[in-house]
Parts: C-alpha cells; sequence; structure tokens
C-alpha cells in the first residue's frame, strides 16, 4: 500500500507568516557563513544535508486528507482542505480511460475534516461516482448545510457527481475499493471514528481526534487491541504532554509520549503523528518529532519503533 497525505493539520488550515519565512531565511545563510559556502559550491547539496528540516521545507497547511492506494484502487480518510488538492491531483494525472469513483471514509463531522468538500473538483463532474461513508446519523446533513447559502454559493443538491452516503457499523468489517476496513469509535466531543484498513496482509489504522488517558487506554482500554501489529499507525498527536493532561485534558486529542507508549504495547511498527496543532510552527514541529524519537531510543526493548511526523506530500510505502 501508498498512504499518501494531502492534509495534516487540526482544527483549521495554518497559514505560513512572514517572520516565519524571515526566519528559516535568515537561519539558512547564517549556516551557510559557518559551512563556508561559496559561490561555486554545491547549493542543493548544501540544502540537503546541511539544514534542518525545519528551514529547507515545511509541514503544511491543509486539515486531514489522507490518500490510501494499492495500484488503481484507493480511498481517502477525511475531506479537509487538503481533499481540494488531492483532487487538483487527480485531475491533472487521471487516466481517461479510469472511472472516477472515489470513496471517502469520514471520522467525524467537526468542520476541519468535512472543509474540502466544497472545493473538490470531481464533485462538480457529471459521471463522476463519490460514495462519503461514516457512522454519524447526521454524515449527510453536515455535507449538505455548509454548503447551504449564504455559506457557499453553490448548493449541495447542484453538485454534478453521483453522491451517496453509506453508513457503516463500528467493529463490523466491511470491503470497501477492496480494502478490509473497520472502525472503532474514540473518545473525542461529538464522538469521531478509527478505521483499520487491511489488504495483502498489511495493516494501516487511521486514529485521529482521539484522547487516550494512559492508565485506562494502557491497561483496560479497546485501542490496543484495534491496532494491534499495524504496519503504520496514524495517531493525532496535536497537544504536548503537558497541555493535554492540563489545560487541555478533554479536548478529544492526544500527545506524541502516549503514542509511543501505545504503539510500543500493540507492537506497531511505524508511528505516524498527525492532525499537528494548527498554532505550531515547522521549528516546533521538527522538535516534536527529534523528542519523540529520543524517547523511543531510551526506552528501546526489543521492539523496533519507526517514527515520523505527518506533512503535507509525504508519501508511506507500507
Amino acid at each position: 500500500m501508498e498512504v499518501r497525505f494531502w492534509g495534516t493539520r487540526g482544527a483549521l488550515p495554518a497559514s505560513v507568516t512572514a517572520g516565519e519565512i524571515r526566519e528559516k531565511i535568515s537561519t539558512a545563510l547564517k549556516i551557510a557563513l559557518e559551512e563556508g559556502l561559496g559561490a561555486e559550491s554545491d547549493i542543493e547539496g548544501f540544502i540537503d544535508k546541511e539544514l534542518p528540516f525545519w528551514v529547507k521545507g515545511a509541514y503544511g497547511t491543509n486539515t486531514p486528507c489522507v490518500e490510501i492506494r494499492d495500484g488503481n484502487e484507493f480511498l481517502l480518510c477525511d475531506a479537509g482542505s487538503g481533499l481540494r488538492d488531492f483532487g487538483n491531483h487527480y485531475m491533472r494525472t487521471r487516466d481517461m480511460a479510469s472511472p472516477m469513483d472515489f470513496h471517502i471514509l469520514i471520522s467525524h463531522l467537526h468542520w476541519d475534516h468535512i472543509q474540502g468538500f466544497p472545493f473538490f473538483t470531481p464533485a462538480y463532474i457529471a459521471g463522476s461516482h463519490i460514495t462519503i461513508y461514516g457512522c454519524h446519523e447526521e454524515i449527510r446533513k453536515a455535507f449538505s448545510v455548509q454548503q447551504v447559502p449564504p455559506f457557499f454559493p453553490v448548493d449541495f443538491k447542484d453538485l454534478g457527481a453521483e453522491i451517496r452516503f453509506d453508513a457503516l457499523t463500528p467493529g463490523k468489517s466491511y470491503e470497501i475499493a477492496g480494502f478490509g476496513v473497520t472502525a472503532m469509535q474514540q473518545d473525542h466531543p461529538g464522538k469521531s471514528y478509527g478505521y483499520r484498513l487491511e489488504k495483502h496482509g498489511k495493516r494501516v489504522v487511521y486514529s485521529t481526534d482521539s484522547e487516550h488517558k494512559s492508565g485506562i487506554d494502557m491497561e483496560s482500554g479497546p485501542f490496543p487491541d484495534f491496532i494491534n501489529k499495524a504496519d503504520l499507525l496514524i495517531f493525532d498527536a496535536q497537544y504536548t504532554l503537558a497541555d493535554a493532561w492540563t489545560v487541555k485534558e478533554d479536548w478529544g486529542h492526544s500527545n506524541n509520549v502516549i503514542g509511543v507508549e501505545l504503539a510500543r504495547k500493540a507492537g506497531v511498527k511505524h508511528l505516524c503523528l498527525f492532525h499537528q496543532e494548527p498554532t505550531s510552527t515547522d521549528k516546533e514541529l521538527d522538535k516534536i518529532l527529534q523528542n519523540t524519537k529520543k524517547l523511543v531510543t531510551l526506552i528501546e526493548d526489543g521492539k523496533p519503533l519507526r517514527v515520523s511526523i505527518a506533512l503535507d506530500g509525504m508519501v508511506i510505502e507500507v
């Protein structure tokens, strides 16, 4: 399977400010002076080898949308603002002979997880087939209401595609776009649902907008069984450990530390931190990743765990 991230921020899209760009440029120039970069030097090599990611790159600005693909078969997890970029890419690169058939799993109905749909180009094209899956009874209403005037100029009922909604039952297994799919209810205001996707003996778990409390989830909760031996766990780590256990307790999100604990307990191979805090800068997200890797190294117990942090445009091979 190939997992491609089109949107990775939580709550709302995160803009990049002029101040942040200036800091990146300033830092890059300082490092260049320290390394003695000359006019004839290999600039691309210098960028690749000497600059930290937060200086030379960016984690992105879109809200959640993740594509999971196996050859020509694929599905999408959530319809945040990243769905717009997916749709535009699909239209540029699609095989004209292939049917325009889309399957979207929705974790929950908060706006950051559905706000990209009004900008999803295939939704406007007659002949497109879009199936939206979820465990919330009001899912159709949520998609429709966000396009009711005066919120949006095109009413949901006027979209050109054939759009249908398919209700899922948590704990029941389904086959969707060639993948085995199982949903699980999670702890989040208004309820959210995580999804386990399986194919060819590989297992990917998409679990965003879910709060985990160490004592409960580590000892008696169902989550470790749900993610057991996952090849990839996409895990909500929006808050720091300090915030998650104090001022933002019961807000419905988790942190990198408990992500490591749960992944190790369940024998997960790759933990990908997801649903990044919109106020976090690229520099701060870089620090979270490095601290998480250090934590894994410190508690290594013979269970290898790869750690990454999701960014818009990243691709993971499973």
